[in-house]
């Protein structure tokens, strides 16, 4: 008995050193997951992203650390920790192939959220869809059209194609294309539409409207209007103009060649 106690003190004092280094992986581990945890959250917070949203990748993050973290903790106290790994690999990867649409979209809505290329109200050209923006989960996104319609887009269709977001900037240009008869009066003209534009409120001042005979049709002198609005009103000044140019030329009888106006719609 004698004699097996110093192999006794020795294998204790061996394995209570391993499970000391242990022990201290699993505490630091604990501590640096939970200060990544936090500031990931902080992150998401001042990024404005939906404090469920946040949450839930917080928690995902910190479960994957925790993981690695006692993984290095069995490693140390001598557990082969290799056939673990294998297997968390091989349900991963059945995980994401079962999953491989859903993951695809929860990675883009996840960058949607914290790069913000557009927000809630915003009117948008996104993944063949526009309309203004009603919702964005982590998932989809949805839209509301112009003719009262809701649509649901999958987030990764949107973050695979251009998104033009018509609400992102304070103010928008409108391009219009008047055309007139030949024997219409060039000066004369641009004199009208230089007025209608004048008396419109709405119509900036700077940068100035731009009036101008921009194209020699085989039946029609076109002329290019270009003016800056602000977003809010772009169409309003963009269909006051065509009425207001048209009661104009029949008031001073300029002549509009068949069909009777021509309209140029360069953007939404």
């Amino acid at each position: 008995m004698k004699e097996m106690l110093p192999k006794i003190y020795e294998l204790i004092s061996a394995f209570g050193m391993k499970f000391i280094a242990a022990l201290f992986i699993l505490i630091i581990g604990k501590i640096i997951a939970s200060s990544i945890k936090k500031i990931l959250l902080n992150m998401l917070k001042k990024k404005n992203v939906d404090s469920s949203i946040s949450s839930f990748v917080a928690s995902l993050t910190y479960g994957a650390l925790w993981i690695f973290v006692i993984l290095a903790a069995l490693s140390q106290l001598g557990i082969q920790t290799t056939s673990f790994m294998a297997v968390i690999g091989a349900a991963g990867l059945a995980i994401g192939l079962a999953l491989q649409g859903s993951l695809s979209n929860f990675a883009a809505g996840f960058l949607i959220i914290l790069f913000r290329p557009f927000k809630v109200g915003d009117y948008v050209n996104a993944g063949g869809q526009s309309g203004s923006i009603s919702k964005i989960t982590i998932f989809t996104t949805e839209f509301h059209s112009v003719d009262n319609k809701k649509i649901v887009v999958p987030n990764s269709k949107i973050m695979n194609d251009n998104i033009i977001n018509y609400s992102a900037e304070d103010t928008r240009r409108v391009d219009l294309s008047f055309g007139v008869g030949y024997e219409s009066d060039v000066k004369k003209v641009h004199s009208i539409i230089d007025s209608v534009i004048a008396k419109h409120d709405l119509i900036l001042k700077e940068p100035p409207p731009f009036v101008r005979l921009g194209k020699l049709n085989d039946s029609s002198l076109d002329f290019t209007v270009r003016v800056w609005v602000k977003t809010a009103d772009y169409w309003t000044v963009y269909f006051d103009l065509i009425e207001t140019v048209k009661e104009e030329f029949d008031k001073h009888k300029i002549n509009i060649p068949f069909p009777q106006m021509d309209v140029h719609i360069k953007n939404r």
